[in-house]
């Protein structure tokens, strides 16, 4: 999964904490992987798209907290 690309989180902060995905292969694979930033060549999570877009509405909704 390295020669996707890779969108970083609007909710990332300045300190390199981030979260990435690559939408290009959601539509390929019909899940959404995200990974760690600060390890590119590490590991990449998949999840169900619906799942996903459970979590990302939670972020948006505050429902994780500060």
């Amino acid at each position: 999964m390295t020669e996707q690309v890779w969108v970083k989180s609007s909710y990332s902060g300045g300190q390199g904490n981030c979260v990435e995905w690559a939408p290009s292969r959601v539509v390929a694979t019909g899940a959404v992987p995200v990974r760690d930033s600060k390890d590119p060549h590490g590991p990449a999570l998949r999840f169900d798209v619906s799942a996903w877009s459970a979590f990302v509405a939670g972020v948006k909704a505050g429902d994780f907290g500060a």
